[in-house]
């Protein structure tokens, strides 16, 4: 509607000649020619200070030099903007929207980054809405659950002691006492004092697998859930498993989930390293998964996750 409005007023100045040259902007080596133009329409005797003044403020000259940005803040472009203040580091943008339940199709791979194929996730276990409270409650459920909830204090009659009154009730000026024992005395009872107990919490198994699901969910939208054929290793050696950690990308700390018990050479690779740890997939919830950034399963692990997820829910 603008540049309607801007058209009219520059026809009724009789302008529409001066004002389609400066419309046109040429863009020579990643510039912009737009002040060349603005010299020549400056120069024409037809046009005086107040027309063009009004040309300006009508938005012709606006319009025409709109795309002045764009040609200027291009970093293949010779402009004459300083590279330093452009940014180079990449904009990652998740090519799916997550969280529609589609299934995904993922490479499968070995340690030696050898292809072992493809591989389809459920969409309703690795594609679901991301929720972090669901998340959230789920993991204080496992650290209250995880307590051992041991401290004990001693009361009045278990703490040891003589049970004799120190001295007689009245007549001496002091506070009256029955014991030696309570807790106002060095040596005494605690008074409601820890005892052992239970700190765990009451959460619905469904919230739980919803918080796994969420979890496996948040990894594979990253890109950081790797699906192994299998978790055999030639040796033992926990150089061989460094070296396979340095070949992921951007990775600081891995969690291996195998389907069944873990392999013994593995074990043995990976018990001295801090960075790298091993799950069966029985064993796999959603505190582990947000300790580490890359998750890797086997194809048997997956497919026992797959079972237990789809698995009717005993009430």
């Amino acid at each position: 509607m603008a540049l309607s409005i801007s058209r009219r007023v520059a026809r009724s100045l009789g302008l529409l000649g001066q004002w389609r040259h400066v419309g046109s902007v040429s863009v020579v080596n990643g510039s912009s020619r737009c002040s060349h133009d603005l010299h020549s329409i400056g120069s024409q005797e037809s046009l005086s200070t107040v027309e063009f003044s009004r040309s300006l403020r009508d938005g012709a000259f606006f319009f025409g030099c709109r795309r002045l940005s764009t040609s200027i803040l291009t970093p293949n472009g010779e402009a004459d903007f300083p590279s330093d203040l452009l940014s180079k580091k990449k904009v990652i943008v998740p090519d799916r929207e997550i969280g529609l339940y589609q299934d995904l199709v993922i490479p499968v791979t070995n340690f030696l980054g050898e292809e072992k194929g493809l591989m389809v996730l459920a969409g309703d276990i690795f594609d679901v809405p991301i929720r972090k409270d669901i998340v959230h409650r789920v993991v204080r459920w496992q650290l209250a659950k995880r307590q051992q909830g041991t401290h004990s204090t001693k009361t009045i009659s278990e703490v040891s002691g003589t049970g004799k009154k120190p001295w007689r009730q009245k007549g001496t000026g002091r506070a009256r006492h029955g014991s030696r024992r309570g807790p106002q005395f060095r040596g005494g009872a605690t008074m409601h004092g820890p005892k052992p107990r239970s700190h765990a919490i009451k959460l619905n198994k469904k919230v739980r697998r919803l918080g796994l699901k969420i979890a496996l969910t948040a990894r594979a939208g990253e890109g950081k859930l790797l699906v192994f054929d299998d978790m055999e290793i030639p040796t033992h050696k926990t150089k061989n498993v460094v070296n396979y950690v340095q070949q992921m990308e951007n990775t600081k700390k891995v969690l291996l989930v195998d389907g069944g018990p873990i392999n013994e050479k593995l074990k043995l690779a990976t018990q001295n390293l801090h960075y790298v740890n091993v799950l069966p997939s029985i064993g796999l919830n959603v505190y582990s998964i947000l300790l580490h950034d890359t998750l890797v399963m086997s194809r048997s692990a997956v497919n026992m996750i797959v079972d237990r997820m789809h698995t009717p829910i005993n009430r």
